[in-house]
Parts: C-alpha cells; sequence; structure tokens
C-alpha cells in the first residue's frame, strides 16, 4: 500500500501531467518551468556567484565594467526578487575574468565577507586575493588584506569559503611556487575581527586553473580540486579536515584524464551530516561525461561514481541538496544551435535517476552557472551576451516533492 507521502506525489505527479507512476521513500522531485528573476546589474556585467544566506536567504553577487573601473556588487534576496544592488568595492586593478570569480558570502548576523582578485603586476596572471569584511550589512567595508602572505606576483584565486570554528576558512589556488614546481592548494582562517591565522598548504602541486570547492560534512570541512600529477594526470581530489589538519588529497576516481593543460572546470560538492556528495567533469579517453559519487561517512570513502550526462556536455556542474536523500547536478551542454542548455538532474540516495531538465540557455560558452536551494526552489544564475553585451540571467526553479 502507498503511503500518504508517496499518494501525494503520485497526485502530484498525475496532475503536473509528470509521468511518475511509482513511488518509493526516495522520491524523485519534479521541477516546475523556470521562471525569471530580474537581476539589477548594469552592462556589460559577468561571473554570478550564489551564496546562502540566513534562512532561505540568498546573495547573488556580480563583476561590472565601464569607463570608471570594475566593480564588485551583489543583491540579496527579498521576498523571491532581488533587491536593489550595492557595491562593495570600486578596483582599477580587479581581475575580471569568467572562470575565477569574487563573491560576497553572508557569514552571521548583519556581517558579509566578500572576496575577489587584484593584480599586483603587469603580467596576465599576477594577481592576489583580497578580503573585506562588512558587520553591518555591507553599509561599510573593511580596509581589504590578503590571506596569502608569500607577496609574489603570481596567481592566487579560485577561492572557496566555509563556516570555520574561530571564523570563516578559504580556500584557494596559490601560485607562489610557479612555474618551477606548480600551482599549489592552501588554506587559511579569517576571524571575525578581520585578522588572519593557519595558512597553510593543503596539496603541493593542482590544476593551474580549476575552481576549488568546500563543504562542511559532520566530521568537518570537506574540500574537492583538480589535481596534477607529473604525469599531467587531471583528476578530482579530496581533502578532509580532521583533528585540527588537513589530510593528504586522495582522488574520488581514477578516470584517468591525461590532459597538458587546464580544462578551468573544477569539481562541486554539498554536505549534510554523513553525507557528502561530489559532481563533477572528465574528458578522460576523449569521451566528455559529468559524473557523480557519494560518502555516507563524511568523505571517508566514495560509492563508485555514475555518469550523470555525455553526448556533448561542456560540464561548469553545480549541485545542491535537495533534503537528506535527494540532490540535483547542474551542468551545460552545447547544441546544434551554437547555444548551450543549462541542465538538471536528480539523483536520490539510493541511486534513482530523474529525468534530464532543461532550464536555459546562453550563448557564452565560458560560464560557471551557480545553483543554490532556496526553500522550495533552486536559484541558478549564470551569464548571457545580449546586442555584444554580457548580462547577468537569474531564474528560479520550483521543486515539487521538496522534504526537509
Amino acid at each position: 500500500m502507498l503511503s500518504i507521502r508517496c499518494l501525494t506525489h503520485y497526485f502530484l505527479g498525475f496532475v503536473l501531467a509528470t509521468g511518475l507512476v511509482a513511488c518509493t521513500e526516495q522520491s524523485l522531485p519534479v521541477f516546475q518551468d523556470p521562471q525569471p528573476i530580474p537581476v539589477p546589474s548594469g552592462k556589460p556585467a559577468y561571473g554570478p556567484r550564489l551564496a546562502q544566506g540566513d534562512g532561505d536567504g540568498a546573495v547573488l553577487s556580480w563583476m561590472e565594467r565601464n569607463d570608471d573601473g570594475a566593480f564588485l556588487r551583489y543583491s540579496v534576496l527579498q521576498q523571491g526578487a532581488w533587491g536593489p544592488s550595492a557595491t562593495v568595492i570600486q578596483d582599477e586593478h580587479m581581475f575580471v575574468n569568467w572562470a575565477d570569480l569574487p563573491a560576497v558570502t553572508p557569514i552571521g548576523d548583519q556581517s558579509l565577507l566578500a572576496h575577489w582578485m587584484s593584480y599586483t603586476a603587469e603580467a596576465p596572471y599576477a594577481y592576489q586575493v583580497l578580503t573585506a569584511l562588512s558587520h553591518d550589512n555591507g553599509m561599510t567595508w573593511s580596509e581589504p588584506v590578503s590571506p596569502h602572505t608569500d607577496g609574489t606576483p603570481t596567481e592566487h584565486g579560485f577561492v572557496a569559503t566555509y563556516p570555520a570554528t574561530d571564523g570563516l576558512g578559504l580556500v584557494w589556488l596559490d601560485g607562489r611556487n610557479t612555474p618551477d614546481a606548480g600551482m599549489t592548494l592552501r588554506g587559511a582562517t579569517l576571524k571575525s575581527d578581520g585578522s588572519l591565522s593557519d595558512e597553510t598548504q593543503l596539496d603541493d602541486m593542482v590544476c593551474d586553473c580549476c575552481q576549488t570547492d568546500v563543504a562542511v560534512a559532520k566530521t568537518g570541512p570537506v574540500a574537492v580540486y583538480r589535481n596534477r600529477t607529473d604525469d599531467e594526470v587531471r583528476d578530482i581530489y579530496l581533502t578532509r579536515f580532521v583533528d585540527g589538519s588537513w589530510q593528504p588529497g586522495t582522488p574520488i576516481s581514477d578516470d584517468g584524464w591525461v590532459i597538458a593543460g587546464c580544462p578551468v572546470n573544477g569539481p562541486t560538492i554539498a554536505a549534510v551530516d554523513d553525507l557528502v556528495v561530489v559532481t563533477w567533469f572528465t574528458a578522460a579517453n576523449n569521451e566528455p561525461k559529468v559524473k557523480t559519487a557519494l560518502s555516507t561517512n563524511s568523505g571517508k570513502s566514495f560509492s563508485e561514481p555514475i555518469e550523470i550526462a555525455s553526448n556533448g556536455v561542456s560540464g561548469h556542474v553545480g549541485i545542491a541538496l535537495i533534503d537528506k536523500n535527494t540532490y540535483v547536478i547542474s551542468w551545460m551542454e552545447s547544441g546544434k544551435d551554437g547555444n548551450y542548455a543549462i541542465n538538471l538532474r536528480a539523483r536520490t540516495v539510493d541511486g534513482q535517476l530523474g529525468p534530464v531538465r532543461t532550464v536555459g540557455r546562453t550563448s557564452v560558452a565560458r560560464n560557471v552557472p551557480q545553483m543554490l536551494r532556496v526553500g522550495d526552489k533552486l536559484m541558478l544564475a549564470w551569464t548571457d551576451e545580449i546586442n555584444d553585451l554580457s548580462k547577468v540571467v537569474s531564474v528560479e526553479v520550483p521543486i515539487i516533492g521538496f522534504y526537509d
């Protein structure tokens, strides 16, 4: 006999003509039509980034550039709409790039952390990470400080942040040893008073320009990144923060992708309690694929990866937990018309896969679409181009079958 919960799913599926014919305790969600949410940005605008706020809150940040310089701006979600834009910083030296994205991240009551990249020398990739704090909802910002102390005119970026016991943790790619010894992965803690501590190296050679990501599991932070070996194998690795230190990185999957250059395509991670889910792009053996794997022991070990999509995928993945049993993956996929689809697909912990759903399109190949669960909706944002000007696009996708 179907449970009340399953009967509800069945009825909703019938009414919405979704084609659902069965139900289990880990029912797949149904995604309704995406609804556009106007972004209060100027033009051109680039590189959106979504961050979780308190409760069902969210913050959307992006970069703008005009004759006066480059700006980091953001907007807070207010009653289902993006509020007026606010400016964190105007920096004439800001590194404005499609892949290495700044962010504005809520870190507590009325407090925000902003980070961005800024050139330190006249060289293509000589830039540093800068951070600033606000403790009055963005009315004022602290003087910028850098989480790394090497002072070298080399690449520093691809930052991921996470809540830490005594502040906010940061992980980034650090090029202080390049070109002789390769890119490193490093981390530090930024305290609420703006002071920095615990700067450390997490991995001594990683891919030069792939995004990083961090989630907090029951046992502590878990970071994912694209590693690099002497033989140019660039697979996805994971490191866990255990007993006060980051553990040596280990591969999530031995894809064996050998590529003599950075694919600019990093992994994403989400966690709740002991559940950790990771998704990534690989083109090992010249077969582009989006894959996912999960752990039920806070990242100590992972299931065998499964394929989410292939046939034209270009990666740039996102991930969001729907509830403790279900998660959603997003990715980009090229179309015959030269545009790119933004696709979603749900998966349950017990292995059920939902259908592929396209929720947006863009003409911009160099893109890192963002996805965040906000209550019973998914928020997505990406860069598009209209009349030769870049703009930031945002949509919300209501979820049927959501359970907190």
